[in-house]
């Protein structure tokens, strides 16, 4: 039997089944250190984090361990579009092309923001060889992007977009407020209020990261195609030959945030909350409604999933991978890690971990501490 670690944090009264779920994720051999947390109403009922740091289980996983997040993220980044929506800077309907004209070229000048957060633009990834390291260039991956034709026909469904989601996001950001979509958070969100999650880690904060564990076997993408294949599998689908340091304070907005559970489940209350981020009103409740609405259905390209996906959040329906609620939103992270939030009950939550497993989404660990969550409601 492995051994199960103390269990360290806070459980709000009727939320100790969550603790005994948590400890419950070590019997299965799957877990090294985690942190699962979750608010209601913008107030926090679970903070849990145990186990270890480090595959060799030298250094204990701390009240301030972060940890690379991966794909949950792109969640954190929806929500900084959003913010831009609702101060007016930007809109969902617009085109990218009228904020990055260079964007409007070889097919895309009607590709809309929402339809670029969504993963309908058809930039999946590049099916040119390139180097891993050329993704350090933003410039150079912006460039690619805007003179790139799209992958597929344009209004004929989504192909999930890795790490080009990222660049698309950033470069939107970056030409209406001068800031990238890190620099946002660090300046105008979480920075000054002291939320714990980092797209871009400084690395004075490297010492805090716990060191992520690589999944016994690749996930299950399905049958192979093109498409598939540039976003994924290819030798430089991925960033790479940099280092973990150069890695972890790049800028990726969609595959290389760090940090802890209580900082992502306080990032994605507004979409659980009308807009609120503690007591103030971030984003407007009209544009929480329209981030989190439906903008493309149906068999992705990429994922061998069906998938219901708003302006940078996956929309839960019956997959029941963010619990029982249709409406929740939210987004896994590659091994497991995830965000959520729902909006019916105001509920958001975050559970991320650093053994990784060969699970798209709907990690068993992280459903199982979201169905206890629901239980004790």
């Amino acid at each position: 039997m492995t051994e199960t670690p103390e269990i360290y944090g806070t459980t709000a009264p009727g939320f100790e089944p969550v603790r005994e779920a948590f400890a419950a994720n070590w019997q299965t051999g799957n877990e090294i250190g985690a942190a699962f947390a979750l608010m209601i109403d913008g107030e926090t009922v679970v903070d849990l984090w145990g186990g270890w740091a480090d595959r060799k289980k030298s250094r204990p996983w701390a009240e301030d361990t972060i940890v690379p997040v991966f794909s949950t993220g792109k969640a954190v980044t929806a929500m900084v579009m959003a913010k831009l929506v609702s101060d007016g800077v930007i809109s969902y309907d617009a085109r990218v092309a009228d904020y990055w004209p260079e964007f409007g070229r070889a097919g895309k000048e009607r590709v809309t923001v929402a339809e670029a957060l969504s993963h309908q633009a058809g930039l999946a990834g590049f099916p040119e060889p390139m180097e891993p390291s050329d993704w350090f260039d933003r410039d150079l991956i912006e460039d690619r992007l805007a003179a790139m034709h799209p992958l597929w026909a344009l209004g004929q469904g989504s192909g999930y977009h890795p790490i080009t989601y990222g660049f698309l996001a950033d470069a939107i950001a970056r030409r209406t407020t001068g800031k990238s979509v890190g620099g946002l958070l660090r300046e105008d969100i979480a920075g000054p209020r002291g939320i714990d999650f980092h797209i871009g880690t400084p690395e004075p904060l490297h010492a805090r990261a716990a060191e992520h564990v690589l999944p016994p076997r690749a996930p299950f993408l399905g049958k192979t195609n093109d498409i598939k294949a540039a976003a994924f599998l290819k030798p430089w689908s991925t960033p790479g030959r940099k280092g973990a340091a150069e890695w972890r304070m790049a800028e990726f907005p969609a595959a290389n945030g760090h940090g802890t559970a209580r900082a992502i489940a306080e990032l994605l209350s507004p979409f659980a909350c009308a807009g609120k981020l503690r007591d103030a009103q971030l984003i407007a409740p009209d544009t929480v409604e329209a981030a989190m609405m439906e903008r493309v259905s149906g068999p992705d390209r990429v994922l061998p999933f069906d998938l219901a996906i708003g302006a940078g959040v996956m929309i839960n329906r019956d997959s029941g991978h963010y619990g029982p609620e249709p409406r929740t939103v939210g987004h896994y992270g590659f091994g497991g890690s995830c965000g959520f939030a729902d909006p019916v009950r105001g509920l958001s939550g975050s559970y991320v971990m650093n053994r990784q497993m060969d699970v798209l989404s709907g990690d068993p660990r992280a459903m199982a501490l979201i169905e206890t969550v629901y239980g004790c409601l």
